[in-house]
């Protein structure tokens, strides 16, 4: 009879405790309904956002088709300030879904903690239970109870509560690992938050660099059509007068390509997140057209003002730079040189923002920069110079072409250059 009441009382305590646990649940029931809205609609602005960035970015498109003009210019800095406050407005709602996911698996994992703990309690109170019965002696309870009905209730209720304890631990090795999973996605989802808070403030800065570019061309061609075409007449000589200069200097540059130090094709990883060739390496058609040289010393990829770059492969950032200070518009412009592990090395050029320092270690995927409209350009786009890090370095020489200005920027010997395109993962 005395253990009949101890199996009653424990039956008590565990009905108590599952009481005690029924009004969280509901309680986090809400909550998580709640942020899952919330989130829901977050996830409704962003492709909303996406819809209307992808507009602006379809007539930029169709914009950079059109004959060089003033009109063209400024039409393109004024839809690409749209973009870019777009994009800003993008970001700020990833952040916003980003902290209700946060949220929401903080809720997780305090209720997944507190099932825990009350399975944990439940565990311990069955096994001092059946431990105090397994203790006791069944003949001398039999003897001094004189009842078989009582003793077989009370096996039958030890072995329900060793049944329960049994559920309590597999649910309790199942909430464990669930646990951990919540958590590792929360780290994720934290890393994930910071990295979009520093994407935001970097549009930020590049929205800001967009209004004074305009300011500028609108200032030195005082908004005239004739004064434009004049300053952009000067710059196409100073452009090709400065790559002639730099591909003679290269040309005098000893080499021998080792083979054996270069690696595999397939080695290095893109660079932007989408992926589109507008300019192989090497003579083409538009090489021809477009460089003194006849050929195109890199890769170039359609980028947008302001898209992420990242690094190709895990290296070293060997420099920085802005050609635009010694020679507007000749080279470039905000760039990015890299050495890699793996005998590569590569030159980002036409930047908006570099986010890199010289001897800064990155990882392959490691944001470096967002690309822009700096340098020698047509519009917005991606160069990627590639090149065996055995003949590359950052070089600094006096340029007769830009008014005996210091350039400083990777230079190799022209047989050192490398078509990007068979290193990279094959285009589908």
């Amino acid at each position: 009879m005395k253990l009949y009441l101890a199996y009653k009382k424990l039956f008590n305590v565990l009905f108590l405790i599952i009481l005690g646990i029924t009004p969280t649940l509901f309680s986090y029931a809400d909550t998580i309904i709640d942020l899952q809205i919330q989130i829901n609609q977050k996830n409704s602005d962003i492709g909303n956002l996406e819809e209307e960035i992808m507009a602006y970015q379809t007539q930029l498109d169709g914009l950079g088709k059109q004959k060089n003009s003033l009109n063209k210019s400024i039409q393109e800095l004024d839809l690409t300030k749209k973009k870019l406050t777009l994009d800003i407005s993008l970001t700020q709602k990833k952040i916003d879904k980003t902290n209700l996911t946060i949220a929401s698996l903080s809720s997780d994992i305090s209720d997944k903690q507190n099932i825990i703990n009350n399975n944990t309690e439940s565990i311990a109170i069955g096994l001092r239970q059946t431990n105090e019965f397994e203790q006791s002696n069944i003949v001398g309870t039999l003897l001094s109870e004189g009842d078989f009905t009582i003793m077989w209730n009370d096996l039958d209720n030890m072995v329900s509560v060793h049944e329960s304890i049994r559920k309590d631990i597999v649910e309790l090795k199942q909430l464990k690992g669930s646990l951990e999973n919540t958590k590792n996605i929360t780290v994720t989802a934290k890393n994930e938050l910071t990295a979009l808070k520093s994407k935001l403030a970097d549009q930020q800065k590049i929205i800001v660099q967009n209004t004074n570019e305009k300011n500028k061309l609108l200032k030195q061609t005082k908004n005239n059509e004739a004064n434009y075409q004049k300053l952009l007449k000067e710059r196409i000589a100073q452009r090709d007068a400065f790559e002639k200069e730099l591909r003679d200097y290269e040309a005098k540059l000893q080499f021998i390509l080792d083979p054996s130090k270069l690696p595999s094709s397939g080695v290095l990883s893109w660079p932007l997140d989408k992926i589109y060739v507008t300019q192989l390496f090497g003579k083409t058609v538009d090489s021809k057209r477009l460089y003194a040289s006849g050929t195109h010393n890199g890769v170039d990829f359609r980028a947008s003002m302001g898209t992420p770059l990242m690094a190709m492969a895990d290296g070293v950032v060997l420099g920085v730079g802005d050609t635009d200070t010694t020679c507007q518009g000749a080279s470039f412009g905000k760039f990015v040189f890299i050495q890699y592990s793996n005998g590569l090395s590569s030159t980002f050029g036409h930047l908006s923002l570099i986010k890199a320092n010289e001897g800064q270690k990155v990882k392959r995927g490691e944001v470096v920069g967002y690309t822009g409209n700096t340098g020698h350009t047509t519009g917005p786009h991606l160069h990627v110079s590639l090149y065996a890090s055995q003949a590359v370095k950052m070089d600094s020489k006096a340029s007769a072409s830009c008014g005996g200005r210091i350039y400083r920027l990777p230079v190799a010997p022209i047989n050192a250059y490398l078509d990007a395109m068979y290193y990279l993962p094959p285009l589908r």
